[in-house]
């Protein structure tokens, strides 16, 4: 299992399980600061024609989260080979807005909220 851990956050993949989860709150500063969370979400699409990306326990994501994640659907979406599964939470407010407006950028992505 690969880890990442910093303030307020937390983001690990679960090889065996295909799934990447970020928890907690992730207000990185900018793209840069967000480079080991899109590394960790790149290596995971590797090789697999399946992930899902939990993201149901992440209370708080910034505008350079958002356009991280962006990047990697983008990304999921160009390589035409993996089935991709955002995971979400209806309670969490950002969520509802941000992830469906993903599914603009890649029409076959699946969301899933709990």
């Amino acid at each position: 299992m690969n880890a990442l851990a910093g303030d307020g956050y937390q983001a690990e993949f679960d090889s065996a399980a295909g799934c990447v989860r970020l928890c907690g709150s992730l207000r990185l500063g900018g793209l840069t600061e967000y480079a080991p969370i899109s590394q960790l979400l790149e290596d995971a699409l590797d090789g697999r024609s399946a992930l899902t990306v939990d993201l149901s326990t992440l209370e708080f994501l910034n505008s350079s989260g958002i356009a991280t994640l962006s990047k990697f659907v983008i990304s999921a979406r160009n390589r035409k080979d993996c089935a991709l599964t955002i995971r979400g939470s209806s309670t969490i407010p950002w969520q509802g807005k941000s992830l469906n407006n993903l599914k603009r950028l890649m029409p076959s992505l699946e969301l899933v909220f709990d």
